[in-house]
């Protein structure tokens, strides 16, 4: 481990900690600024949470899966259906279970309402909100997000779930290989 690699363990340690995040990698990118994030989240290597990010508890995210500034993912647990009470004194639902899955980009203030599935590999557009599960390797877009096309051809898809399937480590090679500029 060089100095640079060793000084980025040390920070990503440092915020780990600091926020009492005890379910995600170690190898994830932590950073300042997260304004409200639940310290049960379950966070996969190389994810990251952009600064004013606030995320209620029960959520998921993959791996290589990067949040921009100021995503939420919020909602969906006001108690509102009880005729002749009014919304502020009918309490509070539990929060339901949000996954996000492996290599998704979510654009800066987006909002995800919890309870939501989202595959693998997708992008979501800035500013969207996503109300609805969305399918694995699609761009979404709008409010709320809808499908604007695929991200991947099926033989490119097919090459991308292949890389998602390997271990961590392996990874760790490939992305050195990478930025030195040696990718053979």
């Amino acid at each position: 481990m060089d100095v640079k690699d060793f000084l980025r363990f040390i920070k990503r340690k440092f915020f780990i900690n600091w926020y009492g995040l005890k379910n995600v990698h170690p190898k994830f990118l932590a950073t300042r600024g997260l304004k409200n994030v639940s310290r049960d989240i379950h966070a996969g290597a190389y994810s990251y949470i952009g600064p004013g990010c606030i995320i209620y508890p029960k959520v998921s995210i993959g791996n290589y899966t990067m949040l921009a500034n100021d995503v939420y993912i919020i909602g969906g647990d006001h108690n509102y259906k009880t005729a002749g009470i009014p919304s502020i004194f009918n309490g509070r639902d539990s929060n339901k279970k949000t996954v996000i899955g492996s290599d998704v980009w979510i654009g800066a203030r987006s909002t995800i309402m919890t309870g939501v599935t989202i595959g693998d590999g997708v992008i979501i557009a800035a500013g969207s909100v996503v109300t609805k599960d969305l399918d694995s390797f699609g761009i979404y877009g709008g409010v709320p997000a809808k499908k604007i096309k695929e991200r991947f051809s099926p033989n490119e898809r097919e090459i991308h779930i292949e890389m998602l399937r390997k271990e961590i480590e392996e990874m760790n090679e490939l992305s050195k290989r990478l930025l030195s500029g040696n990718d053979k």
